[in-house]
């Protein structure tokens, strides 16, 4: 994954992701990202965090610290982008009966959570952090956390053993995607469909202000970062 570029006059805008879903979003707006994939060990992250931190706190710490290393490597390889940039990171966790969910990685883990999530609501709260590089500095730094309730159905048994032997579940967070197969097995959402699908662009928009980029700015793509530049 590789490309990315920037609007005349504006920064270059880097995904900290290797999400194809946020990727998508993110050219359907309007923006041509340079993709990097930051490698954090989420689970390590989570079990650094203080006991009792709140779920919105986890999905955020997950966040900046994905921004983090991938803003750190651009810094030490000394990429062009670091003239001027802004790294965003995101993470996704789904909020069922108090407890967070990520990927279920497993057939066996994705067919016992959709055994709790059937015929009900949960959250899915996506961390988000913005951090504006210059001159191979981070500057200035924006996080936050949405929240969107999502209303599953039920899917029958023979619908659940094919959504689960696509694989699509496995991957990603709460064990289902809005923008794919899964939006058959969802009723209704209740908040901004675009954090669902891994990265909200209201939200997104509000911390690159808090940064001191207007996001017309990073409309169309132009500068590049080479294809090296893609893990």
């Amino acid at each position: 994954m590789g490309g990315g570029g920037r609007a005349t006059g504006g920064p270059a805008f880097v995904l900290g992701s290797a999400s194809p879903a946020r990727l998508q979003v993110l050219r359907s707006a309007g923006l041509d990202p340079v993709v990097r994939v930051s490698q954090v060990d989420e689970d390590a992250v989570a079990d650094a965090l203080p006991a009792g931190t709140a779920p919105e706190g986890v999905v955020c710490a997950l966040a900046r610290a994905k921004a983090e290393a991938v803003a750190t490597a651009l810094i030490a390889e000394h990429a062009d982008v670091v003239a001027d940039c802004v790294v965003v990171g995101c993470d996704s966790m789904l909020l069922v009966d108090g407890e967070l969910q990520g990927k279920p990685l497993t057939p066996e883990v994705a067919r016992k959570r959709w055994a709790v999530m059937a015929g009900r609501s949960a959250d899915l709260l996506t961390g988000h952090c913005v951090l504006r590089v210059r001159d191979s500095r981070i500057v200035a730094e924006a996080s936050d956390c949405t929240g969107t309730t999502v209303h599953f159905t039920t899917p029958t048994a023979a619908e659940l053993d094919a959504y689960i032997a696509t694989a699509e579940p496995l991957q990603v967070a709460g064990a289902f995607t809005l923008d794919g197969r899964g939006g058959w097995f969802v009723d209704r959402i209740d908040g901004d469909p675009s954090s669902v699908i891994g990265i909200g662009l209201p939200l997104v928009r509000r911390l690159l202000g808090d940064v001191g980029v207007v996001v017309t700015q990073l409309w169309v793509g132009g500068t590049q970062l080479g294809s090296d530049a893609t893990r």
